[in-house]
């Protein structure tokens, strides 16, 4: 399996040149198209009751990770547009919440970073 950030991002980046769609990619219509296909994904879980996610996502499978990978590669793509290094900004953002969630404090409950 080749899941670089790298690579990934290179196929991302050649596909959409080879179609030259990057007069249509900017960051805007970008967040809007990632807020978009987010809504997609939401779309197989609305109104479903905990007892039914387990059966939906076996039975929705394919159509759910096609919508994951959507949004993926939008966010990749747009990163890639800010001159952003996917991995970078996300291990940065990994770090920063863990200072705001530390496990003693955040282990076991959902409370937001400043009601622990």
């Amino acid at each position: 399996m080749n899941d670089s950030i790298g690579d990934l991002t290179s196929r991302i980046r050649a596909f959409v040149a080879a179609r030259e769609w990057e007069q249509f990619h900017n960051p805007k219509d970008m967040a809007v198209a990632i807020a978009a296909e987010a809504g997609e994904l939401m779309q197989h879980f609305v109104w479903q009751q905990p007892d039914q996610l387990e059966q939906r996502v076996i039975e929705h499978r394919e159509e759910i990770a096609s919508e994951i990978a959507d949004v993926g590669i939008l966010l990749f793509e747009m990163a890639d547009l800010l001159g952003m290094k996917l991995g970078d900004v996300m291990a940065a953002k990994i770090a920063y919440n863990e200072q705001r969630y530390p496990a003693e404090k955040s282990r076991g409950n959902n409370r937001k970073y400043d009601e622990l």
